[in-house]
């Protein structure tokens, strides 16, 4: 149930990164049931490669604890990491990940490649996969349908 309820706050997120046409794509740090990092996609409002939600809340989070390690933390994002996110998570120790709809072109946890399959050298990650998968992949679908119409026009 906490899966559903901060997959939903991440959702929020994702739905202001669509507000402002980038990807939605939103993410949630939570540290003791509460969170504290929130972020969504800001690649084209930044103009950088690496303004990713998960990147960004992750930041938050090293900030929000003092601490880069983010041992006892979970990440709730609304589509699978890429490999760039999912480097970055394995560097700041997460504890755990909770993602939502697969990405067949960039995600790293087995739907394009998955840097999970060989075990780190040095942190394991707990993943919970396709948690409110559904709503997660109609704002992706919603968003790149747009872009095709508008194209059309």
């Amino acid at each position: 149930m906490d899966d559903e309820r901060f997959m939903r706050e991440a959702l929020a997120q994702a739905r202001l990164a669509d507000k402002n046409d980038e990807v939605p794509v939103g993410a949630v740090l939570v540290h003791n049931q509460r969170i504290i990092a929130r972020a969504h996609n800001q690649v084209e409002t930044l103009q950088d490669a690496t303004a990713h939600a998960e990147m960004i809340c992750l930041t938050m989070g090293s900030e929000a604890l003092s601490n880069w390690r983010l041992l006892e933390c979970t990440l709730y994002c609304t589509m699978e990491p890429c490999s760039m996110c999912m480097g970055a998570m394995f560097l700041s120790r997460i504890k755990r990940l909770v993602w939502g709809a697969p990405d067949l072109r960039h995600g790293a946890n087995g739907s394009w490649v998955d840097l999970t399959r060989k075990p780190h050298p040095t942190h394991t990650l707990a993943i919970t996969s396709e948690v409110l998968a559904p709503e997660c992949a109609a704002l992706m679908q919603n968003f790149f349908q747009r872009r095709r119409d508008a194209k059309r026009d």
